[in-house]
């Protein structure tokens, strides 16, 4: 499995720049553009449900506007098409203002595609008489079709999915395999972990200053000079996390290291074993195996969950930070999956209503789930496998949490949706 797994953190970890739903439909819009040939004089725009839901209230970066008019826009008109999630990387101040010239002057419409997919986008740029259709499914990047002016350029097929198309396969592997490599690669061949401490520090860093988002962060650290919070482990771990989310979700022009297409997973799979790391001063090879077995674990877990689902996927990415952070703290394989099976027990109702800023919330929430499993696991206490969903072995755990997600949570899948598009 060590070759399918470095090929899974290669594949799953990615720099994004802003929330990946929106930034999906800003790439379709960017690579509709190129194949134009004009700058756009008219955009529409068509999402599936579950990016609709994951797309309406969340800061476009660099434009200071919420939703997905303005990421079709500002995608159109200064996107760069090559740069995967981050197409709004080198977006001008110019190009912003044409873009919402274009939405103040109602050239831009997004509505709902028809569609099995959760994750689908499509844009259709005009200019005169030339037309392009560009449509991304089932990956925020994978691109299915490309239409100019009625004829294909491009297509295969999107309902098909994209796991045949993976580079990796984690279907004979286990959460016990998923420990071993980490503790036994050679770091070598993982140093690109280390990449997402930079980045969602970054973005930590930012989000402390409590000008985006909820300022979550910001208000801990007033609460913790008032007395009301201790700065202890736990709070920094829950501070930095949520601080990272906040400006990510907030509008900060600075790329998030994602985790199996999300920058809140990669955020919450990173900060909490950083935070940890510094705290015990660990070196970087600790470091780089501890960020090893978060991320993976996380990728792991969310490669038995559907795309886009009612599940707030930032959940199982805290259980990959769980892993890490019991390692760092002295615990082996079998405190992983003790720390992993009581959050299974702990979160495993937390829903996706949208990303918005108050997945910082959810954020801090889970950062704290998994940092109290880890303090349980430690002292060899867990969720018992008679209680709930939770069963003896991780795996079993991890199984029926992703059964819940699947097929369990569809309705409420939909009912969300409905309760956010009826809002509008």
């Amino acid at each position: 499995m060590r070759n399918e797994f470095v090929k899974a953190l290669r594949h799953e970890l990615k720099p994004a720049l802003g929330c990946t739903e929106p930034i999906s439909l800003a790439l379709c819009s960017a690579i509709a553009s190129r194949y134009l040939g004009a700058s756009p004089e008219r955009i529409e725009a068509k999402v599936s449900p579950n990016l609709m839901k994951n797309g309406m209230g969340v800061t476009v970066p660099g434009t200071g506007m919420v939703g997905l008019p303005i990421a079709a826009a500002v995608g159109a008109l200064g996107g760069d098409p090559d740069a995967g999630l981050e197409v709004l990387r080198a977006v001008s101040a110019e190009q912003v203002r044409a873009a919402k010239a274009m939405l103040d002057e109602k050239r831009v419409t997004v509505g709902l595609a028809e569609t099995s997919l959760a994750l689908y986008a499509e844009s259709c740029v005009s200019h005169g008489a030339d037309k392009v259709r560009v449509c991304i499914a089932d990956s925020h990047t994978r691109v299915v079709c490309i239409e100019k002016n009625g004829e294909t350029v491009f297509q295969i097929d999107a309902e098909a999915g994209a796991a045949d198309a993976l580079p990796y396969s984690l279907a004979d592997a286990t959460a016990a395999d998923v420990f071993e490599f980490a503790m036994t690669v050679p770091l070598a061949s993982v140093d690109f972990v280390l990449q997402a401490a930079s980045l969602n520090s970054a973005l930590a860093d930012a989000g402390m200053s409590g000008d985006f988002g909820l300022h979550i962060a910001a208000t801990m650290q007033r609460n913790v000079d008032h007395g009301l919070l201790s700065d202890d482990l736990l709070t920094r771990i829950v501070k930095r996390s949520a601080a990272a989310s906040d400006a990510r979700m907030g509008g900060a022009v600075l790329p998030a290291m994602s985790n199996s297409g999300s920058g809140n997973q990669g955020i919450m799979a990173t900060i909490p074993v950083v935070v940890v790391a510094e705290h015990l001063r660990a070196d970087q090879a600790t470091l780089t195996r501890a960020l090893t077995l978060s991320h993976l674990m996380a990728v792991y877990i969310h490669d038995h969950l559907p795309k886009l689902s009612a599940l707030c996927a930032v959940t199982t990415a805290a259980m990959g930070a769980a892993a890490g952070m019991a390692w760092l703290l002295g615990g082996d394989q079998r405190t992983v999956s003790m720390a992993i099976c009581s959050m299974i027990g702990d979160l495993a109702g937390m829903i996706c209503d949208g990303a918005s800023n108050s997945c910082a919330m959810k954020v801090s929430t889970s950062a704290s789930s998994a940092y109290k499993a880890v303090l349980m696991a430690l002292d060899n206490s867990r969720v018992a496998h008679y209680e709930g969903i939770v069963a003896e072995s991780v795996d079993e755990s991890i199984a029926n949490l992703c059964a819940l997600a699947s097929r369990g949570m569809v309705q409420t899948d939909r009912q969300i949706i409905e309760i956010i598009l009826n809002k509008c």
